[in-house]
C-alpha cells in the first residue's frame, strides 16, 4: 500500500492581531479529517526567519542560517503545501515571501494550493504566490479557496466576526476540491521523483 502523502499547511501572517488562526483552525480540522494524507501546521512564528542574508539560494549554496536550515528541514518533510495568505497591499505578506526565498530545494516538483481570506479573497496576493511558486518549481493546483466580500466580514474582527462555521456552506466544497487535487498532484509527483531517484 502506498503511503500516504503529507501535506503542510502553512500559515503565512506573523502579526500579533492576525486574523489567520481562526481560518487555520477550521481549515486544519477539515485536513485532518481527510484519510488520504496526513498534515501538519508550519507556522511562520515558529521559525524566527532573518530577513534573506545568504550568498545564494540553496539551489546553489548551502544556507548558513540555523533557523533558515530548520525551515529548510521542516519543509523537506512534505509532499505539498496548502498556504493560508493574507492580502497586504496586494500581494502576500512580507514574511511569506521571505519564506519562500529562504528555500528552493525544499520546494521543487511539489504541488501547492492556497486558502486565502481579504475583501476581494487574497485573489491578488495568491496570484502573486502562484507566481513565485512557479519560480520555484513548485506545482500550482487548479483549486484554491477565497474567504472575501460579506463572507470575509461575517467572520471577521471588524465585521460581525461570526464563526467559520456561519460561511461553512460556501467555501466547503471549493476546500474539499482542493484537497483533492493537492492529493492527487502529492501522490503523482512523489511518485515521479522517487523514479528519478531511482535512475540516478
Amino acid at each position: 500500500m502506498a503511503q500516504k502523502p503529507k501535506i503542510a499547511l502553512i500559515i503565512s501572517s506573523t502579526r500579533e492581531t492576525r486574523f489567520a488562526d481562526k481560518p487555520a483552525e477550521w481549515l486544519f480540522a477539515k485536513m485532518q479529517a481527510r484519510s488520504d494524507f496526513d498534515s501538519e501546521i508550519l507556522d511562520l512564528r515558529d521559525f524566527n526567519l532573518p530577513f534573506f542574508n545568504e550568498a545564494a539560494s540553496n539551489l546553489w549554496v548551502e544556507s548558513q542560517d540555523p533557523n533558515a536550515k530548520r525551515w529548510q528541514q521542516a519543509l523537506a518533510r512534505f509532499d505539498g503545501y496548502i498556504f493560508l495568505v493574507a492580502e497586504y497591499n496586494r500581494s502576500m505578506t512580507g514574511a511569506l515571501k521571505n519564506a519562500l526565498d529562504q528555500a528552493y530545494v525544499e520546494w521543487v516538483r511539489k504541488p501547492m494550493a492556497a486558502f486565502g481570506y481579504g475583501s476581494i479573497g487574497a485573489a491578488r496576493a495568491i496570484e502573486h504566490l502562484r507566481t513565485s511558486a512557479i519560480e520555484l518549481q513548485m506545482h500550482p493546483c487548479r483549486f484554491g479557496v477565497h474567504i472575501g466580500g460579506s463572507d470575509f466580514f461575517k467572520v471577521h474582527p471588524l465585521g460581525q466576526n461570526g464563526p467559520i462555521s456561519e460561511i461553512e456552506q460556501v467555501i466547503a466544497p471549493a476546500t474539499e476540491a482542493m484537497f483533492d487535487d493537492v492529493v492527487w498532484w502529492a501522490s503523482a509527483l512523489r511518485a515521479a521523483r522517487l523514479e528519478v531517484a531511482a535512475d540516478d
